[in-house]
């Protein structure tokens, strides 16, 4: 299996780029959550002109953040600076929409909004719409400032449910997903991707259209050391991270969107229930959102490590002896999992050698 990275943007980001080149990982990602990290078309340009193999992604984008125009803009931006290195996520802005306090979406926008972007940036014309008035738009300098000849890889976000994945099918698109380590739910995944696939109009493709349809899983990566606590301080640190932002994101949704909150078990529910304690807010106060997302994918505070639930420690990441990861990962290679992408966050360039070493 591939391995790669997944950081926020920020400055000085570029020297983890090249690190990661150099211990030869396949790619290199920043997030797009514009109230909580940095531009991550600035932090990928830097990127850009420091490294000269490793593939650049942008994940996730959505329409509910930028107009299609602006994003292919950007990206073809980075790909006359990378050429052909470029990976654009697109997903309907789950979180980085929650952390304006709005709710993400919809499948048919992301669909669009995907549409959009494969024809901008291969050099095509596509339907521009803003409320009732419909245009045709394209680049008209392309050659000159951005490139639309080098192909640029499309992945679909798939976090709650089959939608993504029918429009990663009819778009010819890869999928990438947030802490989802099942295989059985990989499996549904792909299978629905191909249905759609298998129904829809077979697209047009030429030297512009990158035909990759690869899926990547975010998660984080913990080696035990010899009778090492699994769920130990250690361990929580490590992926503390991963399992805040899942409880975080019930806490948020539980009001508006109570079924996903429903399927945590009891102590998931309890943890849930102390966050919007400590953080002093509740699941139905207006300004939740500016109480529960600070430090989104960041470091958690020692004082958190009673949150970290072992429960979601298992099903978000992946922590065990070398041979219990390497099973692990196997498993999730024969579901079709192309890529595995780690959120370091402790110590980066050494989080990145470990997975190096497990994976090139």
């Amino acid at each position: 299996m591939r391995a790669g990275v997944v950081v926020a943007a920020q400055p000085g980001v570029e020297e983890l780029a090249v690190r990661a080149e150099e211990l030869g990982l396949h790619s290199f990602w920043v997030n797009d959550t514009p109230m909580v990290h940095g531009d991550p078309f600035v932090a990928l340009s830097l990127c850009a002109k420091a490294t000269s193999r490793i593939r650049l992604g942008i994940g996730v984008t959505s329409p509910a953040l930028r107009s299609a125009p602006a994003a292919a803009s950007g990206l073809a931006s980075l790909n006359a600076l990378a050429p052909g290195r470029i990976i654009c996520a697109v997903g309907t802005g789950n979180t980085a929409r929650r952390t304006l306090g709005m709710r993400p979406t919809t499948a048919a926008r992301l669909e669009n909004f995907t549409v959009a972007l494969q024809d901008l940036c291969a050099g095509r014309s596509t339907e521009y719409r803003e409320g009732d008035r419909v245009r045709d738009v394209r680049f008209l300098h392309a050659g000159a400032h951005v490139n639309t000849a080098d192909p640029i890889e499309f992945v679909v976000a798939a976090l709650l449910g089959p939608k993504a994945a029918a429009v990663a099918g009819r778009r010819g698109t890869g999928l990438i997903s947030f802490g989802l380590l099942d295989p059985t739910a990989w499996h549904a995944l792909h299978d629905t991707r191909r249905h759609a696939a298998a129904q829809g109009t077979p697209l047009a493709t030429d030297s512009h259209t990158d035909n990759r349809a690869d899926s990547y899983v975010v998660t984080a990566l913990h080696l035990l050391d010899e009778g090492e606590d699994p769920h130990g301080d250690a361990a929580r640190d490590a992926t503390g991270h991963l399992v805040l932002s899942l409880l975080a994101f019930a806490a948020d949704t539980a009001a508006d969107t109570p079924a996903f909150a429903e399927q945590l078990g009891p102590e998931e529910r309890e943890a849930v229930r102390r966050l919007l304690d400590r953080r002093d807010t509740t699941a139905t106060a207006p300004d939740r959102h500016t109480k529960l997302y600070p430090n989104y994918l960041g470091r958690i505070a020692p004082q958190d490590r009673d949150l970290v639930v072992p429960s979601l420690m298992n099903t978000l990441a992946l922590v065990g002896s070398r041979d219990d990861l390497l099973a692990r990962i196997t498993t999730l290679e024969q579901a079709g999992v192309d890529e595995l992408l780690i959120q370091p966050v402790i110590d980066p360039p050494t989080e990145m050698a470990l997975l190096a070493k497990f994976l090139t």
